[in-house]
């Protein structure tokens, strides 16, 4: 009876371990699918935003571009004053070209003016050197690091220079495909480690990633394809 028993209590453990093993298998591949779904939302939202004629971000802003983040579908709650979450995919301007994305996440802040709870998408444009360094921090506060504003659209950014000196980042945000201007002060952005070690591994920093130590992996294809051709999709609006 005894070895009956303790044959039983083998087989439990086994099976216990075995529905581990499963429930850790499916989790990974779950979260390989998101971050999938991730960069391929975020390059259809930059080919939609820069294909809208007299709204996208004009060519010279593209030109001017250190780093690109896009938060497909951020989330934003409340009336006046609310809080907002989301997450993005971001590639800096390397010496070789695009780097590979890095994934991260915004959380906290205010918006301004908000009517009911609808998804937004979001583009920032990271357009000088302080900006990027905030960036490659993996960890900053918009307004408080980072100043912030919403940038030009058109087909063209006026010759006016104040948008490359001022601001840090350019913001672009669409809610319903309508544009929209979104304050995005007291916002924290950080990386999302999640994903990060779910697309890179264990041993790779947000930081070597959007330097360009790191080689993209073939799931970005569409998102770097996206912002290679940002430019040229301005210029034939």
């Amino acid at each position: 009876m005894r070895k009956v028993n303790d044959m039983k209590k083998i087989m439990l453990t086994l099976a216990i371990a075995s529905l581990s093993v499963a429930t850790m298998s499916w989790a990974l591949d779950q979260d390989k699918q998101d971050t999938t779904e991730r960069l391929d939302k975020a390059a259809a939202v930059l080919h939609e935003v820069m294909a809208t004629p007299d709204k996208g971000i004009p060519e010279e802003v593209m030109e001017h571009a250190k780093c690109v983040a896009v938060v497909p579908h951020m989330i934003k709650g409340g009336f006046v004053f609310g809080a907002q979450g989301g997450r993005g995919v971001a590639t800096c301007r390397t010496e070789k070209g695009w780097s590979a994305p890095a994934f991260f996440a915004i959380t906290g802040g205010s918006w301004g003016l908000q009517i009911g709870l609808e998804g937004v998408d979001l583009v920032m444009i990271i357009q000088n050197e302080e900006g990027m360094k905030h960036l490659l921090a993996s960890k900053f506060q918009v307004g408080a690091d980072a100043s912030a504003a919403a940038g030009p659209v058109g087909r063209h950014a006026s010759a006016n220079t104040d948008w490359k000196m001022n601001e840090e980042i350019l913001t672009y945000s669409r809610a319903k495909g309508v544009f929209a201007g979104l304050a995005l002060n007291g916002s924290d952005i950080r990386a999302d480690d999640d994903s990060m070690k779910t697309v890179y591994g264990p041993d790779v920093t947000f930081r070597s990633v959007l330097t360009g130590s790191v080689p993209a992996p073939p799931q970005a294809h569409a998102f770097l394809s996206a912002v290679r051709g940002a430019r040229a999709e301005a210029a034939s609006r």
